[in-house]
């Protein structure tokens, strides 16, 4: 903390939430709210009747950086405030709702969608105490709306299922929750007795669950619908303020992120045959624009759309799906276009793998790209599933056929020709996704 300050001399002042009193450039917070008070008691109205000009820039923010290094975004009142009231329109919460933060405030995601947003609709926020004491904070305080990340739902689902196949419960599990997905489709809720344990163990009072940042296998996303806990996907970017799509109790598909938020006009830029191209956007939660001018000009397109630098597609209801980011795409001597994200998907189904990274390596011979992947084992399920060990052989040889069988599943010139094991997990952003240039 020290040294932060030191370096940032152009500061004038640092409000600190812990100090009682000032401390040079570290002002206290506390003092500086009842000094306000006092002001205001006094009569000074200064700062209830200060003007707001709601399109000048007042948040800078950084991207998560993926991809590249970090952009640093500029938005305004207007940004915000337009995304959260978009939000509040198609997705239902009220003053009983208990919210549980787990990410970082510095991320717009949470900031404007799990602090924001709930303030505004007058929610209790619960702070996690990190990320193993989820499930205790969820018991303690009677959570209802968690906002989350795919890794973390990911991770709880798997949990949960490899638990009951533990028990040998796997066929019971199946039939309730094929019998729940039919008496949910006809207004019947019964999920809290048949789940009892598994709605127990997430504090009992869990309705809604929100995943965003990165796509959501459609395995758990079905899985969790069908045990009675909501379970919708959103799409967006820091440059989105950041909500962009976003599923809704009426509007639902599997597999997508949803529909435009109000207000908001998505179009597909540069289709390929498949009809996938860039997503490109216009909203009144478009940022301001990029700190760096030179930014902005790659940013935007000639009719005003943001390109957003990833490619989807848009099915004829108007929902939306991710196919990867731009940057990240594979592109054959033949020109066919392989997204990383879907032979991913793929790859990350087996439970012998925690994570993977799909990217293109050039063959010195042919000078074409090879589809390489780097993989991280899980080794909890190793250890739970085989008590003696695996040998770094046995491992290598059970991981290839496994790849053996993603490369039938898909067209021959997506197949995985390269495979690199390593037990490191891979750098990731705090949200949780894979810095993929440091990786590559």
């Amino acid at each position: 903390m020290e040294a932060a300050v030191s370096r940032c001399e152009n500061v004038q002042y640092f409000i600190n939430f812990d100090l009682s009193e000032d401390n040079g450039k570290k002002l206290s917070f506390t003092k500086l709210l009842n000094e306000g008070y006092r002001l205001t008691e006094q009569g000074d109205r200064s700062f209830i009747d200060a003007k707001i000009d709601p399109k000048a820039p007042l948040i800078m923010l950084f991207t998560s950086g993926t991809t590249s290094s970090s952009k640093a975004v500029l938005l305004s009142h207007y940004n915000i405030v337009s995304n959260i009231m978009n939000m509040c329109k198609i997705i239902y919460a009220n003053d009983s709702d208990v919210f549980l933060s787990v990410l970082p405030l510095h991320h717009t995601y949470e900031c404007t969608c799990n602090f924001l947003t709930p303030i505004y609709l007058g929610c209790k926020i619960v702070i996690s105490d990190g990320l193993r004491h989820i499930a205790k904070n969820m018991q303690e305080n009677g959570i209802t709306v968690l906002i989350t990340v795919p890794l973390l739902l990911e991770t709880v689902y798997w949990k949960i299922i490899s638990n009951i196949e533990k028990i040998g419960k796997m066929g019971v599990f199946k039939t309730a929750t094929a019998v729940n997905g039919i008496l949910l489709k006809l207004g019947i809720n019964v999920s809290n007795k048949l789940f009892k344990d598994i709605f127990e163990a997430m504090g009992g009072k869990l309705r809604l669950v929100i995943a965003g940042a990165a796509a959501l296998d459609p395995i758990v996303a079905k899985g969790f619908s069908n045990m009675g806990i909501r379970c919708i996907q959103g799409y967006g970017l820091t440059e989105c303020s950041p909500i962009a799509t976003v599923e809704t109790d009426r509007m639902r598909a599997i597999g997508s992120v949803g529909v435009p938020m109000p207000g908001t006009e998505i179009v597909i830029k540069d289709q390929n045959d498949e009809g996938i191209g860039e997503i490109c956007i216009k909203s009144p939660s478009i940022m301001v624009g990029y700190l760096d001018e030179k930014d902005n000009a790659k940013a935007f397109d000639e009719e005003g759309y943001f390109r957003t630098g990833d490619l989807g597609y848009m099915d004829k209801k108007g929902f939306l799906y991710i196919s990867g980011r731009k940057k990240n795409v594979i592109v054959t001597k033949n020109g066919k276009n392989i997204f990383p994200e879907e032979l991913e998907a793929l790859i990350n189904a087996s439970p012998l793998v925690k994570e993977s990274l799909v990217y293109g390596a050039m063959d010195e011979i042919t000078g074409d790209e090879i589809v390489s992947v780097k993989i991280v084992p899980d080794h909890d399920y190793i250890e739970a599933n085989y008590p003696n060990g695996l040998s770094e052989q046995e491992l290598t040889e059970m991981i290839n056929n496994e790849i053996k069988k993603v490369n039938k599943s898909v067209v021959h010139y997506k197949a995985i020709k390269k495979v690199y094991i390593q037990h490191k997990e891979f750098q990731k952003t705090t949200t949780h996704k894979i810095k993929r240039y440091l990786e590559t």
